[in-house]
């Protein structure tokens, strides 16, 4: 059946306009944005069929290939641009809210960021959020590429980076592909190099987040290890 032939308090969009986006599950939201369905299914089907393509996640359904996602039946390229566009949509107003005000001071928008941009990367990535005096963000950018399980990172070359940005403060990430967020004591002893590293160039270490899954990235300040 269309949804045009549901009753009207049934409708994606309806409810919506009634009640706030807020109130829609993720495959009404879904359908909404892909507004029509395919030959037996209907646009709520379809959107439930991409979020079990990706296990019901949204992290991972942001962070799929274009491929990955127009291999969905029914989804198409066309689709699988539009909702990349969006997602990529949502990366960015997060990186314009950060970089407008003090960072530090909002750690639920860098840990959305961050689930958003590593949770479901099949590799490890080194990222460095770099800030300016004021701990607002100048950049984000990824550092070193690695393994599924380790990166390497060159204290050195942290600091060149920093130094290019003119920044005064930054927060480091990684990811952690096999979903398990505790740092090892290599990421400890790293993290404590990196530390007195940019400290020699006067650029303060604020955080250390490490991603993983959908657990919220756990934070080295906050486990009192920086």
């Amino acid at each position: 059946m269309a949804i045009t032939d549901w009753p009207a308090g049934e409708r994606p969009r309806e409810r919506l306009l009634a009640h706030g986006p807020a109130h829609l599950s993720d495959a009404e939201l879904l359908a909404i944005y892909l507004r029509v369905g395919v030959r037996g299914k209907s646009a709520v089907d379809l959107a439930r069929d991409l979020l079990l393509r990706f296990d019901g996640r949204l992290n991972r359904l942001a962070d799929a290939s274009l491929n990955e996602l127009a291999s969905v039946s029914g989804i198409g390229l066309a689709k699988a641009a539009q909702l990349k566009a969006s997602f990529e949509l949502a990366r960015r107003a997060l990186l314009q809210d950060m970089a407008k005000r003090d960072t530090f001071a909002a750690p639920g928008a860098v840990r959305d960021w961050l689930r958003l941009k590593l949770a479901d990367r099949p590799h490890e990535i080194f990222m460095a959020l770099w800030l300016d005096a004021q701990n607002r963000l100048l950049i984000a950018e990824e550092l070193f590429v690695g393994t599924l399980t380790q990166t390497s990172v060159y204290p050195r070359e942290v600091v060149k980076a920093g130094l290019a940005r003119n920044a005064a403060a930054v927060i480091l990430a990684h990811n952690h592909p096999s979903g398990l967020a505790e740092p090892s004591r290599a990421d400890e002893m790293l993290t404590g190099t990196l530390k007195e590293a940019l400290a020699m160039v006067d650029i303060k270490l604020l955080d250390h987040f490490i991603v993983a899954g959908n657990s919220p990235p756990l934070s080295f300040a906050e486990r009192g290890l920086l």
